[in-house]
């Protein structure tokens, strides 16, 4: 019984390109919650724990596909 390799439609290309563009997407929006850039700090007095933990979480996720991307794992062959 043969097994069917399921090959990507998307050019390895396009596929780099959209997961550069999504880390520079996750690292970017972390970088503008920490400078407050939406100004959802002023609004209530957890925000500004908020920001900074959203900002934390967004850049550390940018940092691990980062990662992900120059490793070459979870991409089809």
């Amino acid at each position: 019984m043969e097994t069917e390799e399921r090959k990507s439609v998307i050019p390895r290309g396009a596929l780099l390109v959209m997961g550069i563009f999504m880390v520079l997407v996750y690292i970017g929006m972390g970088i503008l919650f920490f400078i407050n850039l939406f100004g959802w700090a002023s609004y209530a007095q957890p925000w500004p724990t908020l920001n900074y933990a959203c900002g934390v979480i967004l850049v550390l996720y940018g940092i691990y596909r980062g990662y992900r991307l120059y490793k070459g794992i979870g991409t089809p062959v």
